[in-house]
């Protein structure tokens, strides 16, 4: 099987950037990646709703504790944060949010539109690890500035802009539906 290779011409910040790349190896790495980032959001999502579900309700999973207890000292949202803790629909959209997210990203369906709202929420997550005092702003905890929910933030956008569910994905399928084909605002959803 002979491996197709592509240029890439653009500019970008003002600079012209021109590079060769492997179609096969651009697929795969997109699918594998969409894979991986829809599987990490998705177990997290499925552990919170699976305790959050115990029969238990002092094993139920909850927002709560974390908003109410865990944010940096000096936190700029501070008041936000805990005026979530304890919202039953804070908890709601937080284990719903990520088990779709991560559904929708292995399926490869809806890739833009659920790539879109999870990079919103790990922002989300970022923020509240913002610490204050002398380097207010800086999540020290897991990072200078960039820690794990800036990544995957970046991570799922790239997902996004690329389309990555037309490969080996359901959106693949459903772009060709006449549906689709007549609404072509929905391919901002797809892809």
């Amino acid at each position: 099987m002979a491996t197709s290779s592509r240029v890439l011409e653009t500019k970008l910040f003002g600079q012209d950037v021109t590079f060769e790349y492997s179609e096969r190896w651009v697929g795969l790495s997109l699918f594998i990646m969409r894979i991986v980032m829809g599987w990490t959001l998705f177990q997290g999502g499925v552990t919170k709703l699976v305790t959050y579900l115990d029969a238990d309700p002092s094993n139920n999973w909850t927002a709560a504790g974390f908003l109410a207890n865990a944010i940096p000292p000096g936190n700029p949202l501070a008041g936000l944060w805990m005026s979530m803790a304890g919202n039953p629909l804070i908890d709601q959209l937080n284990m719903w949010g990520l088990t779709l997210t991560g559904l929708a990203l292995i399926l490869g369906a809806f890739v833009r539109f659920s790539a879109f709202w999870g990079a919103i929420m790990m922002l989300f997550y970022w923020a509240a690890a913002l610490e204050g005092g002398i380097l207010a702003g800086l999540p020290l905890a897991h990072g200078w500035v960039v820690d794990d929910h800036i990544v995957y933030a970046v991570l799922l956008f790239g997902l996004g802009a690329f389309g990555a569910g037309r490969i080996l994905g359901v959106d693949a399928y459903l772009e060709n539906l006449e549906f689709v084909k007549k609404n072509r605002w929905m391919s901002l959803v797809m892809g």
